[in-house]
């Protein structure tokens, strides 16, 4: 298994405001320290190249929130032109934070289902687009119209799929020549519901603890794992449980550490 790390299990993302930001070196020492041999990137500037090599570990791809569905905007050229690792869109709804997204008209569609075509076109199985709470894809309906309208591979991120009302474990079974790149999350289904109802945002239900240790909450992981396995699956495993931090006494890496020992039992099991 290609097992990565990323900051936002360390509480560190791109949300103004979003909580306490640990920093890169803490996050660093501490994804070597529990044997990952890899990291995402995290928010715009936290990490570099330079910096994750110097803790022994990889860089395994790059989350890039980027606006597809404006007519007249070109997003190909702020993309980079040699992503270190998989570079994993998100289609941004030109505001900040995941708790609020506008409709998209018909017009907005074909942008943006144009736009995924080229940047597919010219990235190949290096890019892949991650269905997410409060972007432009996010529900069954639009995971569903991606996948006709488009040929662009995609992040299977266990946790933003269930929470935008897609089964991870049917999509993984049912496209897994799609998938080019996986987050893997464990939810808390009964607050993921509450955020589907609107009874709570994105950020709340963050930090209410809607998502769990690998192994304790509702998405079938093990299914999942197993399931790309025996369909050929190389690409990496992301380890990303979302959480929010109140100060520089929280240690998140005891729900990393967790995930990792489910891992870990999962392989020595089959």
């Amino acid at each position: 298994m290609n097992l990565a790390g990323a900051p936002i299990s360390w509480g560190v993302c791109e949300v103004p405001g979003w909580g306490f930001q640990l920093p890169a070196e803490r996050v660093l020492a501490e994804m070597r320290d529990l044997g990952l041999t890899a990291t995402e990137l995290g928010p715009d500037g936290f990490l570099t190249p330079a910096l994750i090599h110097g803790y022994g570990l990889r860089t395994a791809g790059a989350f890039v929130p980027v606006v597809l569905h404006e007519p007249g905007h070109d997003p190909l050229p702020g993309l980079p032109e040699e992503p270190e690792g998989m570079l994993v869109l998100a289609a941004a709804t030109g505001a900040d934070g995941y708790d609020t997204r506008p409709v998209l008209d018909e017009a907005g569609w074909a942008t943006l289902l144009s736009n995924l075509d080229r940047i597919a076109a010219a990235y190949g199985r290096s890019v892949c687009l991650h269905p997410h709470v409060g972007t432009m894809v996010e529900t069954r309906e639009d995971v569903v119209r991606v996948l006709a309208g488009s040929a662009i591979p995609l992040c299977l991120d266990t946790g933003h799929l269930l929470i935008g009302g897609t089964d991870p474990a049917a999509l993984a079974a049912s496209d897994p020549g799609r998938i080019a790149h996986v987050h893997l999350k464990d939810v808390d289904a009964e607050l993921a519901g509450r955020v589907a109802r609107g009874e709570l945002t994105y950020t709340q239900a963050v930090r209410e603890g809607v998502y769990r240790p690998l192994g304790q909450g509702d998405v079938d992981v093990a299914g999942i794992v197993t399931g790309l396995d025996r369909h050929g699956y190389q690409g990496w495993y992301v380890m990303e449980q979302d959480v929010v931090l109140d100060g520089p006494d929280d240690q998140p890496v005891h729900d990393v550490r967790r995930s990792i020992a489910y891992l870990d039992g999962l392989l020595k099991a089959e």
